[in-house]
């Protein structure tokens, strides 16, 4: 009893290893289930022309034996004919023989053409099937074909589906980032450039001033213009306190 439990249970798991051979590839099993059929097929085939050999060879046996038949009949009559009837009566008696051997063998010729007829109308029958079978074989194949190319395309659009929770989504949320930060480098950069701008443009207007007011001086010393009459530029009111400071401590 505990053997017999073993051996179901190694049954059990020899089919479950077949299962998952059968389920891997059905388009290859049916294939092969196919092939097989196809090699039966052409066995039977084979089979059935040597069968149709033994019908030719007693087709053959009775029109030997209905010649033969007819041969003797017409013996039989010549010897009547003649008044022979000894003759004729041996003549007659293999006559007889010959029809009985004649029906046996048109007998048995009838029951080998039926014979034949039926495997005929078996095999193509079954090469028929076999065709109809090898249609849905590429039909299934071409099918599972196009619906895991389907799953596929359909996975391929989940995947650039622009929601975060997705691959490509998070990708696109990187290369934004990158993008920000290097928009916050080039406006830092920006801003501090802007920053230096301010301090050469106000040391140029200093400088521009200072020079102004020297040639005041210059033209009040050369009498071409009286210290009355000469004034601070407008451009110095525009140069901030500590320019102010700087050129009124130069004038001291």
């Amino acid at each position: 009893m505990i053997l017999g439990k073993f051996w179901s249970a190694f049954r059990a798991q020899l089919n479950k290893i077949a299962n998952i051979f059968w389920e891997a590839d059905p388009i290859a099993q049916m294939q092969y289930e196919h092939d097989l059929a196809v090699e039966q097929l052409k066995e039977g085939r084979k089979g059935l022309e040597i069968y149709r050999g033994l019908v030719e060879r007693v087709a053959r046996q009775v029109a030997t034996t209905r010649a033969h038949a007819q041969k003797l009949e017409a013996e039989t009559k010549a010897y009547l004919k003649a008044g022979d009837r000894d003759t004729a009566a041996k003549f007659a008696l293999e006559l007889q023989k010959a029809k009985r051997d004649l029906a046996a063998h048109e007998e048995q010729l009838q029951m080998h053409e039926t014979a034949y007829e039926n495997n005929l109308k078996k095999i193509k029958h079954a090469s028929h099937k076999l065709a109809e079978v090898r249609e849905r074989i590429q039909r299934y194949d071409a099918e599972l074909k196009m619906s895991a190319a389907e799953a596929e395309v359909a996975a391929l659009a989940q995947s650039f589906n622009l929601d975060v929770t997705t691959d490509f989504g998070q990708l696109e949320q990187a290369v934004q980032t990158r993008i920000d930060r290097n928009r916050g480098k080039a406006r830092v950069a920006s801003d501090l450039s802007s920053e230096g701008l301010r301090e050469i443009e106000a040391e140029e207007r200093m400088q521009k001033a200072l020079a102004e007011d020297a040639l005041s001086q210059f033209e009040v010393e050369l009498g071409l213009r009286s210290p009355e009459t000469t004034r601070v530029p407008d451009t110095a009111k525009d140069l901030g306190p500590a320019v102010d400071k700087q050129i009124a401590t130069e004038k001291n």
